[in-house]
């Protein structure tokens, strides 16, 4: 198991931090693309159905929906895999940690779209059943992220906070879980970005999100509809990794 299996490549200065230019040019890109996709939509003659899709309030809630589940879902995860991992990371219960992250593996295994379908058969259509998918094809990186940021953490630095008197607690809090940050974080990113994708197919349980609009431009093999659908889920994608960049390099502790 490689520690950076899942660190994206970020770009940093000689003081470890990410590279400034790096932080302008992603939204500097985002607003490129959204300007382009909006001059060109308007320079499009669309029809009744097209204008119907590919207007301010319908895209409005379309993204709102997007975000809100894409969001949503990653606080569940990070409430799931993050106290998990710390718990078949310590010595006890380190033989339970291939266990947790096979069943991860499932669930990131099996197929999104047949998940959902499965869990309708169960649940019924809604944003609960969107959102144990979502859940459940994201909560590996960050699991397997903060397993293997505490299990690298040399042992001596551990030992010698216990020399001096710290609890097990105060370890964990001030030592192991700080050190673990940027491989953490880097696990948070592949699942703000694994869960943007993965909302998409939200449509197919009527959950919204902006897979109503690539699937209404496939439906009505409306090409312009179909683009803008794309695009935003593109922007959105690289978005929220911009973010999580930012609060990599926030939370990195210094000096590391």
């Amino acid at each position: 198991m490689t520690a950076y299996a899942d660190m994206p490549k970020v770009h940093r200065d000689r003081k470890g931090r990410v590279n400034p230019n790096r932080l302008v040019l992603t939204p500097v890109l985002i607003a490129a693309a959204l300007t382009v996709l909006y001059l060109w939509v308007h320079s499009q003659t669309l029809d009744s159905i097209e204008q119907r899709t590919l207007n301010r309030a319908y895209l409005q809630t379309a993204v709102l929906q997007h975000l809100k589940l894409t969001f949503e879902a990653t606080a569940l995860i990070l409430a799931i895999a993050i106290p998990l991992g710390i718990a078949v990371s310590r010595p006890r219960a380190r033989h339970i940690a291939p266990v947790a992250l096979g069943v991860a593996n499932v669930g990131q295994a099996f197929p999104a779209i047949g998940l959902l379908v499965l869990l309708t058969t169960k649940l019924d259509v809604g944003v609960k059943v969107a959102m144990i998918s979502i859940v459940a094809y994201g909560v590996l990186p960050v699991l397997r992220n903060t397993i293997v940021g505490l299990q690298q953490i040399d042992p001596a630095l551990t030992e010698a906070a216990r020399g001096i008197g710290m609890r097990p607690r105060q370890v964990l809090w001030k030592i192991e879980l700080p050190l673990a940050v940027p491989v953490l974080l880097a696990g948070v990113r592949t699942t703000l970005v694994l869960a943007v994708g993965v909302t998409t197919l939200a449509t197919f349980v009527n959950a919204g999100g902006l897979g109503d609009i690539i699937v209404n431009g496939l439906k009505l093999n409306r090409l312009p509809v179909q683009i803008t659908g794309a695009v935003l889920v593109m922007c959105i994608a690289y978005f929220v990794d911009w973010l999580a960049r930012i609060a990599e390099d926030a939370l990195k502790p210094r000096g590391l």
